[in-house]
């Protein structure tokens, strides 16, 4: 066995990217007992977790639990926060390269990917990404604008993502002061003049992403009244024969959607419609750029030779007013500084979490990655956890053969001293506590889970005070 690794020579992890994929990373690397392994986790924003913050939908408060499981696993001693530090703006990969024996990245996916039909650019049509970043309160994003004086909005996509948009734009105010949604975006939505809200799905019912739970959410609003045309919530032959081999959960979906076309409108101050087998193929602009109507074309399913179920247009077609869109087709992940990258896929390209080089194929030393920018936005938060575990098999098994970094400076203190010459407003997990605690004592106030920071200025100001 090396030396590195011992008491006397830990072995050093840098984490890049403080989501799920990076914590569960770093408890799988705390439970090898053979080697003394200490953890630096980095994000560029102050405040951990991740899409756990920033992207669970308010109003699903359960799911954000998780976050107790993570303070367990930053109370470990060998492990180190630093916000507010970024690869490429404080620090570069030689940096890191430096203070290490081994770096992964677990930065995420964190853009979209684009409708690619005419109209796509016009004001009004946004990623849902970006959507749900505002009003969860990401600093990057709490300034965007989103025309909610529009009546009828349309919501490309059947994924969780989608289905918490158009949840969201539905929710009476009531229902969202109860939540922790960012405060601007809470009184923005209270203003809003939100009719109508579409969810358009290019396949059928039993092929939505969203789950069983999510879909008899929709049905149980405030006032909002959920509706699908009974037409499009029938199976085809096609999917009437593939729910044969189906989960009780997809059975159950089904269920729900089938369900709720059979309700009629009673009246309430919204309406959502989930369609299916429809696709957008142009944004239709006025005479300033803003969008104002979408035409759709039906679809219908084939089975290709695989046997997986896909759409194809039929020459059937269709107009949509609507003044708002949002598309939430798929994410993908950013390139880093230094850091190889599939830009067809988005992801960072590796084998078994090894970070593989594009040009010769082979692993890069030292360098790893979890999470979605290491196998593209699937799964949910939990599928975060055997992935992250794979990756850390491999890092164990790599530095137990001795093909680690040589980092000039390998020591936990003056790993310290650099990242704070570099950045001296870093961000320490104990810093981000007194942040949470005073998250939640604004909540408290105001009988909310938590009322939360949205300005990096404004969490370093409250930390100097």
């Amino acid at each position: 066995m090396s030396l590195i690794g011992t008491a006397a020579q830990p072995l050093r992890v840098a984490i890049i990217g403080a989501g799920p994929a990076g914590f569960y990373a770093a408890e799988r690397l705390f439970k090898e007992t053979e080697l003394v392994i200490e953890v630096d986790m980095f994000d560029r924003l102050p405040t951990p977790f991740g899409l756990v913050r920033n992207g669970v939908a308010p109003d699903h408060q359960k799911i954000k639990s998780v976050t107790a499981a993570f303070d367990r696993i930053a109370n470990n001693p060998r492990f180190r926060f630093f916000g507010n530090v970024e690869l490429g703006r404080d620090l570069s990969l030689d940096d890191f390269k430096a203070n290490y024996h081994q770096i992964l990245f677990s930065t995420g996916a964190q853009t979209d990917r684009p409708l690619g039909i005419p109209g796509d650019e016009l004001i009004g049509s946004h990623p849902a990404t970006e959507f749900v970043a505002w009003y969860n309160g990401h600093p990057d994003f709490r300034d965007c604008q989103f025309d909610l004086t529009q009546e009828r909005v349309a919501v490309i996509g059947v994924g969780n993502v989608a289905i918490d948009v158009a949840r969201i734009l539905c929710r009476t105010q009531e229902e969202l002061m109860k939540t922790d949604i960012a405060d601007y975006a809470l009184e923005a939505l209270s203003k809003s003049q939100v009719k109508e809200v579409y969810i358009l799905g290019r396949r059928g019912p039993a092929q939505a992403a969203f789950t069983a739970p999510e879909a008899k959410e929709l049905g149980e609003m405030a006032d909002c009244d959920t509706l699908v045309p009974p037409a499009e919530a029938e199976l085809d032959p096609l999917s009437l024969a593939s729910m044969a081999s189906a989960d009780r959960a997809d059975v159950r979906k089904v269920e729900i959607i089938q369900e709720l076309s059979h309700r009629q409108p009673t009246g309430k101050a919204k309406r959502l419609t989930l369609r299916f087998l429809v696709s957008p193929t142009e944004l239709i602009g006025d005479e300033a750029g803003h969008v104002k109507q979408m035409k759709l074309v039906h679809n219908e399913l084939y089975a290709t030779d695989a046997g997986s179920l896909r759409s194809r247009s039929t020459d059937r077609t269709e107009t949509l007013d609507v003044g708002l869109v949002f598309r939430s087709i798929g994410y993908r992940g950013v390139p880093l500084p230094g850091v190889p990258f599939n830009d067809s896929w988005g992801v960072i390209p590796n084998d078994a979490g090894r970070v593989i080089d594009m040009q010769t194929k082979e692993p890069v030393c030292g360098l790893y990655t979890a999470g979605w920018i290491k196998r593209g936005p699937t799964g949910v938060i939990g599928t975060n956890k055997p992935d992250a575990a794979e990756t850390v098999e491999s890092m164990l098994e790599d530095a137990r053969n001795g093909d680690l970094l040589a980092p000039a400076h390998a020591t936990s203190e003056s790993a310290a001293a650099f990242v704070l010459e570099r950045q001296p407003e870093l961000v320490t997990y104990a810093d981000w506590k007194q942040l949470d605690a005073m998250e939640l004592n604004k909540g408290k106030e105001q009988g909310r889970p938590r009322v939360k920071f949205t300005r990096i200025e404004d969490m370093l100001a409250a930390l100097r005070e």
